[in-house]
């Protein structure tokens, strides 16, 4: 099963779900791979993979034909593997731009390791760009996360109705598997926003939300995700959660 974690938006939480939901997912012994998309390597950087050791990357495999299964590398989570980001992602669209068929490179990319991994995470980047095209084209589902504020909210229609418009054009079978609240002050007054967001999109809004907490923050300077560095943290009990709602949620519909 492939996901894709995507939002055109910036400091959402992209990164955050993908490194997090990924871990909690192999905490119970699937095994998960984690391809990171973003030229900035952030969740790739978070995993303990230093800058200057980011090749092969995601980029090597997609734009120079680099063996997948090479690229792919054990993290220090049990379970948890990674195909690590890098800068020469940032030129895709272009490298990628006069290549036929060039929405289906990271599907035909990933058909190597799909006997390999029960979840495949796709942390995009910070746009709908050909990237981001890519991933949900190759992905089963997509997660967007949101923070509560009224600009987040508002880019979320502009996103939703661009991920019609893939599926549609290039007859994708991504559904979306939900929106997640992120970054959630409950001291400050989002809950009017997320009220409006819940009763706007209903139950395509996951129960689960995650707080802002400092279990998170501190977590990328160990190297470690959330439920591993701080196992016992509001935090990580809530990225179990949100873990237990998107198999609920992969899961076909019963008849």
């Amino acid at each position: 099963m492939i996901i894709a974690v995507v939002n055109s938006k910036g400091g959402v939480g992209k990164t955050t779900t993908s490194v997090n939901l990924g871990a909690a997912l192999a905490s119970a012994r699937r095994r998960v791979l984690i391809v990171d998309l973003d030229s900035q390597a952030s969740a790739s950087m978070w995993l303990g993979v230093q800058r200057g050791r980011l090749r092969p990357s995601a980029a090597s495999c997609l734009l120079h034909h680099f063996p997948l299964l090479k690229a792919i590398r054990k993290t220090t989570t049990p379970h948890l593997d990674l195909v690590t980001g890098s800068i020469e992602l940032a030129s895709a669209d272009l490298a990628l731009g006069e290549v036929p068929g060039r929405e289906l490179a990271l599907r035909e990319m990933l058909q190597t390791a799909l006997s390999e991994y029960e979840v495949i995470l796709l942390d995009c980047p910070p746009s709908l760009s050909l990237i981001s095209v890519n991933a949900l084209v190759a992905s089963d589902g997509f997660i967007v996360p949101v923070v509560p504020r009224f600009l987040a909210v508002e880019a979320l229609v502009g996103l939703l109705a661009s991920a019609d418009i893939v599926r549609t054009r290039l007859e994708s079978r991504s559904r979306l598997l939900g929106v997640l609240l992120t970054m959630v002050d409950r001291q400050a007054r989002t809950s009017e926003i997320r009220e409006r967001l819940r009763a706007q999109y209903r139950e395509r809004v996951f129960h689960t939300e995650i707080g802002i907490n400092p279990a998170i923050e501190a977590a990328p300077a160990a190297s470690q995700p959330v439920v591993t560095y701080a196992p016992r943290s509001a935090a990580a009990d809530a990225y179990r959660r949100l873990a237990g709602e998107v198999l609920e949620r992969l899961r076909p519909p019963r008849h």
